[in-house]
């Protein structure tokens, strides 16, 4: 059966080599551009408001309407959804290469569109926005499914969770550079263009000169994914979906052995008779016997992951000038709002986000998929539900716990990285078999962004208006989806150490891998 295949056993138990790293840095250069054009909407988002809905006669900095802020931060995750399920099912019927490059070509068009959005009144200004971010989030779905499964089919078993990890760290380095890239343009167009202070009356006003901050912003999205393009047209179809899907044992051999550099030997016949012993389809009962408690699994513990992700990361521009981390809009002009805006946002990522998907990448081999997803949750239970009981102190100016805050808010972050929100990529890629694993994670990923939506269209409504009892009701609420999260993860079971077909049930169940037959 599988693990006798010799390509398998090659790409099982070959030593970690220089394709390894090659491959993630190809498929993690995606998800950097994933995360920059999801996230840097945020540090912008308010520039929106104060360009095209400022109300002269008002005596406050113009905001974007709830429904439009909603519309403006939520129709590429709308995109991304979609995207998901039409990519990842692509990817198991027609290849994981063959789409690969689209969704790249497709994300920077769409970037570049987005920051070219025109019109003649601000709603077709933001009308047009809205229609290049949704394909553009359609064009980042189609990353998530098939950077996972490529990454998996390519990695050995002894180090696969660390090198699927690695690549949606790269999640982490794509919100830092939302945040730098932005607090750095601001910081550019305040010297070029010193009008901003609030001595210019009216100073809630955007310089016409603000107009093309938010552009570049946003178009600068299109460069990682333009450079990354030829490196993943060079990128031989995975061996397990050429030999296990296709039923191509030699082109398998030949495509593993240039990569691995060594001889393989083709194996037509095993290949066949694995084929007719795992035919079996997306949803039938041989699939819900094996697999459907997994897939429910994986779906719910990222769709309740999302929801708290999301609404911290898209609800940052409120809550830090709330807690008074940042002054208020009255207080700052247009182009200084974005630039102390995205400094808040890229310390947080910086001293939070950013080392919790690194610890996962070094421990998760050590601790195992289950625990650190566990743990997480748990963690991040108890830390929003700590800033949801003493929220009202911690905002209070008299008492200066704004930096106890900040350390809470911090771990929050910490915890969902170092915990589900790498967890739940990593495990849909390992427990799925290998015919259908690229629906199976597209489906899990898809259900996640529901639970983004709920982040972006019901959390941020409810707490734009700042106030303390919403902004405490909605930290204990996503603190009450966490703990969900924690019972939903004893569905999935640890994947850690066993190659994809012992742990998808492809082999029988059965690791016929012998001692000493690891490649050198």
């Amino acid at each position: 059966m599988a693990s006798k295949l010799a390509v398998i056993q090659a790409l099982d138990n070959t030593r970690t080599q220089w394709y390894h790293f090659t491959a993630i840095v190809i498929a993690g250069m995606g998800f950097f551009t994933d995360a920059y054009d999801l996230f840097c909407i945020s540090t912008v988002s308010k520039l929106l408001g104060r360009i095209y809905y400022a109300d002269l006669n008002d005596n406050a900095p113009g905001k974007l309407p709830h429904r439009i802020n909603n519309a403006v931060t939520g129709v590429a995750l709308i995109g991304t959804l979609l995207g998901q399920l039409f990519f990842g099912y692509l990817g198991d019927k027609l290849g994981r290469k063959k789409v690969y490059g689209i969704t790249l070509l497709l994300m920077a068009f769409c970037a570049i569109c987005s920051g070219l959005s025109f019109g003649s009144t601000s709603k077709s200004v933001i009308g047009t926005l809205c229609f290049f971010r949704f394909w553009l989030g359609f064009g980042i779905g189609g990353d998530y499914p098939l950077s996972a499964t490529i990454m998996s089919e390519y990695a050995n078993k002894k180090t696969r969770g660390s090198f699927i990890a690695a690549v949606f760290a790269m999640q982490g380095v794509g919100i830092i550079f939302a945040g730098l890239v932005s607090m750095t343009l601001s910081w550019l167009f305040l010297i070029l263009y010193p009008g901003d202070p609030l001595d210019k009356a009216p100073y809630f006003v955007a310089q016409p000169e603000a107009d093309y901050l938010w552009r570049i912003v946003l178009m600068i999205g299109a460069l990682p994914a333009l450079l990354t393009f030829y490196w993943r047209m060079k990128m031989p179809e995975t061996g397990r979906y050429t030999a296990l899907v296709e039923g191509n044992a030699k082109k398998a051999a030949i495509d593993m052995g240039r990569v691995l550099e060594m001889e393989l030997e083709e194996e037509q016949e095993k290949v066949s008779q694995f084929r007719t012993a795992n035919e079996y389809k997306l949803f039938s009962s041989a699939f819900w016997e094996k697999h459907g408690w997994h897939l429910i699994g994986t779906m719910s513990t990222w769709f309740l992951l999302d929801i708290a992700f999301y609404s911290q990361n898209l609800t940052q521009k409120d809550i830090l000038p709330a807690m008074g981390l940042i002054p208020k809009a009255t207080q700052m002009g247009a182009v200084r709002e974005v630039f102390m805006t995205s400094k808040g946002m890229f310390k947080i990522a910086l001293l939070g986000t950013f080392p919790g998907y690194w610890f996962t990448v070094f421990f998760i081999e050590r601790l195992g998929r289950f625990k650190i997803q566990l743990v997480g949750f748990f963690m991040m239970s108890v830390f929003m539900l700590a800033i949801g009981i003493k929220y009202r102190d911690l905002k209070d100016p008299a008492k200066h716990e704004a930096w106890l805050f900040a350390i809470l808010y911090g771990l929050t972050f910490f915890f969902a990285n170092f915990g589900p929100n790498s967890t739940t990529f990593v495990l849909p890629a390992e427990l799925f078999p290998t015919r259908v694993r690229s629906t199976c994670h597209a489906m899990s990923a898809a259900a996640g962004k529901a639970g983004a939506l709920v982040g972006a269209f019901g959390v941020q409504t409810y707490t734009l208006d700042q106030t303390t009892p919403k902004i405490r009701g909605a930290m204990m609420f996503m603190a009450f989806t966490n703990m969900l999260g924690f019972c939903c993860t004893f569905l999935v079971t640890e994947t850690k150490g066993r190659s994809l077909e012992e742990i998808s049930g492809e082999d029988d169940g059965q690791d016929h891998t012998e001692e000493g037959s690891e490649y050198k």
